[in-house]
């Protein structure tokens, strides 16, 4: 009996909203999840914010994007727009 290794290949995909949009070919992405606190057991929205690269700034602020993971285009982007 084999077990299915997930495949290392496929990119994770993330959905957020543009916060700024003001470098050149690259924006800022706001991903919101939703954690449950350990003790008290309510659920709290943490925001991380990705750079992500946007050839030809397409996106805008307010803008909802789906971005993907892909090969360290700097020192902080590793996110592209699908």
């Amino acid at each position: 009996m084999e077990t299915e290794l997930p495949n290392k290949n496929t990119a994770r995909t993330l959905h957020g909203v543009v916060v700024s949009d003001k470098m050149k070919d690259t924006i800022v992405v706001a991903v919101s999840r939703l954690v449950k606190h350990p003790k008290y057991k309510k659920y709290l929205r943490v925001t991380k914010r990705y750079k992500v690269h946007d050839v030809g700034n397409t996106k805008h602020t307010g803008d909802r994007v789906e971005i993907a993971e892909c090969r360290p285009i700097s020192k902080e982007k590793h996110f592209k727009v699908i």
